[in-house]
């Protein structure tokens, strides 16, 4: 097997903890303590989303002084670069050599499908903080697997139910070849109610777009929906904008291609372009105005919906493992504890539907320039406590 080089950093050494009590209780060697793996893109394309996860995961873990449920948490970062064979040999390595009680962090779909299989037969938990592929929702679901942003489609669905009340009839698609892509075509496709005027599926990690954008022209429709990620929609939206096309044809799209990062990068030409999230933040409750000014104050930037599903994946582990008493060798104990999902999101009301992935509000935002630049305002809600369209097709 090929070695890869990893960059591992120790967020807080294992050290035993004690309550009274404890000592009549488990004798599990991991009572008390929690090993977490992360893998996730810090490097290569896209790889401010993996750290936008992990900056919202390591803020949470420090505001709880290094213990999730009390228990001190060792938390191993791998870069995966965005290579499905770098996540796989991290991931194996993991379980096999590390024994961590918890993995996280995948951004990319091609990836989670590459892993969290192997980690649900491992018998570990695997909780996603982003890519939540389709087929992992429905037939392949797994007791051990839980995702705490969305199921892939969702964001999707409601930008094509957005675009129908908006009154636009002949919309052109776009999306990256690959698992999360198909989904957000689907989903779209799922509430637009007019004519599909192209469906294109372009490459992941294309950095060229002007045969696409010519193809597009020709085709001549009222609205473009493009799901393009990290780098690809800061190189998509600049080269549409070059075209002259941005007062002709509006662009609309779900938050991933619209994220602070991408904003920054593109600049005005984004301005009065609309996309939809389960998180902004304006958010106006208690948890997510706490957490907006603490993001800032520790990374100097607002935080993007990557960056609150991180956040958010930690404070979920945290509520669990508070549950069992830090004792998370009982995974019976420790899966319903998660499935409960106790705790405060930054995005409001968040629960865990039959498939153990999310039933929650999802907002429309506008892009807007305020004093800290280009960024993204609230504008509304399109859907309550959506959940995803592969639930029934789940055994659990």
């Amino acid at each position: 097997m090929k070695t890869i080089r990893m960059k591992i950093i120790t967020v807080a050494a294992v050290v035993a903890v004690v309550y009274a009590g404890w000592m009549a209780m488990s004798s599990s060697a991991n009572a008390g303590s929690l090993k977490i793996g992360m893998i996730t893109t810090l490097s290569g394309g896209g790889a401010s989303l993996g750290i936008d996860i992990r900056d919202g995961f390591e803020l949470a873990l420090k505001q709880k002084g290094g213990k999730l449920g009390g228990a001190t948490t060792e938390l191993q970062i791998v870069d995966d670069a965005r290579k499905v064979e770098n996540a796989k040999q991290i991931a194996t390595r993991m379980i096999k050599k590390d024994n961590v009680d918890v993995i996280t962090g995948i951004v990319w779909s091609n990836l989670a499908m590459a892993v969290v299989p192997s980690v649900t037969k491992a018998d570990k938990i695997y909780i996603s903080p982003n890519a939540g592929p389709s087929a992992l929702a429905g037939k392949g679901c797994n007791k051990n697997y839980f995702n705490v942003a969305w199921q892939n489609d969702n964001l999707h669905e409601a930008m094509g139910q957005y675009v129908s009340d908006e009154g636009y009839k002949n919309v052109y698609i776009m999306a990256p070849n690959y698992p999360a892509g198909k989904d957000a075509l689907s989903g779209f496709k799922r509430y637009y109610k007019g004519t599909v005027a192209g469906e294109v599926y372009t490459k992941l990690g294309q950095t060229d777009y002007a045969a696409e954008i010519a193809n597009l022209r020709a085709a001549a429709p009222d609205a473009v929906f493009f799901f393009l990620p990290g780098g690809m929609g800061i190189n998509f939206m600049k080269q549409y904008s070059q075209a002259g096309l941005t007062t002709d044809i509006p662009l609309y799209g779900p938050a991933f291609s619209f994220d602070e990062g991408i904003l920054k990068a593109v600049g005005d030409a984004a301005i009065g372009m609309f996309n939809t999230s389960q998180y902004s933040h304006d958010l106006d409750n208690v948890a997510n105005i706490a957490f907006v000014a603490a993001f800032k104050e520790a990374y100097g930037r607002k935080p993007s919906l990557y960056a609150s599903q991180g956040y958010d994946a930690a404070l979920l582990i945290d509520s669990a493992v508070t549950s069992v008493g830090g004792n998370v060798s009982d995974g019976d104990a420790f899966r319903a504890a998660l499935k409960a999902a106790d705790f405060d999101s930054v995005r409001g009301a968040f629960k865990f539907g039959s498939n153990q992935h999310p039933v929650q509000d999802i907002y429309v935002r506008e892009v807007v320039k305020d004093g800290d630049g280009v960024t993204n305002k609230l504008v509304g809600k399109v859907f309550t406590n959506h959940s995803d369209a592969y639930a029934s097709e789940c055994a659990m």
